[in-house]
């Protein structure tokens, strides 16, 4: 495993602390001089062909954090078979950069070979557990680790639902060994949507299992609302937030933005509220127990 022996050498693939999504208009924010930020997360499709600019700074910038990979493209829910081509275009990326983890979401995105560019929610029953284990195990296999797979918010359901999201996710970690990226920001946007309490959702998540934490902002239309990465966090998901590391404890977390990207400085104050928030809330833990 590489060593963090200083900047401009490749830093160790261990992540902890507080992390953001790395967007080309912060590349040269990240090379000019060092920032108040942890670790960093790349979208896995922007980095998939060969040469370019995104490489060269994905390179440049890896020597100075540790990254970890995130995708959307891998639709481990549909019926259609997994596009084993890409599998191996990540295995590739992640032996290039050693990332944490890599991982995707739990959702498809079309069928017979129609993308519709949307994380489209999966129903919640045996059958789609059925479906998905042995999918899990052939990407694991194929990347030769452990995947770790995000909640997606939802703005519909299914007469076929068996269970509640929450129970589905817990299932499928048993089955499969995967692991969870806990979206706060999609947990809040689903209990206003589903009228649930996001509370039970994330009580009963098992903690072991909680690779990683994401916050972003939404769109909030009052009876319903859009999972949009176009606003800071509002104080209901930091609130939520609160409460997810009061139960997992110090789960390394970051903060997404993929559209009205702000000024990089914006976003590195608005990681420092995400670790006031989680020193408060281990403290108040620790005061409890």
């Amino acid at each position: 495993m590489p060593k963090a022996i200083g900047r401009g050498q490749m830093v160790s693939n261990f992540v902890r602390g507080f992390g953001l999504g790395l967007r080309t208009e912060h590349y040269r924010d990240f090379v000019a001089a060092p920032q108040r930020v942890d670790w960093l997360e790349i979208i896995s499709e922007n980095y998939l062909v060969d040469g370019g600019k995104p490489l060269h700074f994905l390179d440049r910038i890896r020597r100075d954090y540790p990254m970890v990979m995130h995708g959307v493209s891998l639709s481990i829910g549909s019926t259609d078979a997994l596009d084993c081509a890409y599998l191996r275009q990540l295995r590739a990326l992640a032996d290039r950069i050693e990332p944490a983890w890599v991982s995707d979401h739990l959702c498809w995105t079309g069928t017979a070979s129609l993308n519709l560019h949307d994380l489209l929610p999966l129903s919640y029953c045996e059958a789609s557990l059925r479906h998905l284990a042995p999918r899990v195990a052939q990407v694991q296999d194929a990347l030769g680790r452990s995947l770790v797979l995000e909640n997606v918010s939802s703005y519909v359901t299914y007469r076929s639902d068996e269970m509640s999201e929450w129970e589905f996710i817990c299932e499928l970690i048993t089955r499969t060994g995967c692991e969870l990226l806990l979206d706060v920001n999609n947990v809040y946007v689903s209990s206003v949507n589903h009228g649930f309490d996001p509370r039970a959702f994330i009580d009963a998540v098992p903690a072991a299992a909680v690779r990683s934490i994401h916050l972003a902002g939404h769109e909030d239309h009052g009876s319903y609302i859009i999972d949009t990465h176009d606003h800071p966090v509002c104080a209901a998901v930091w609130e939520l937030y609160a409460h997810a590391v009061g139960r997992l404890g110090a789960v390394p977390t970051m903060i997404e933005r993929d559209d009205d990207i702000p000024a990089l400085a914006v976003l590195v104050a608005e990681l420092d509220v995400a670790r006031a928030v989680a020193e408060r809330a281990l403290a108040d833990t620790r005061r409890a127990a």
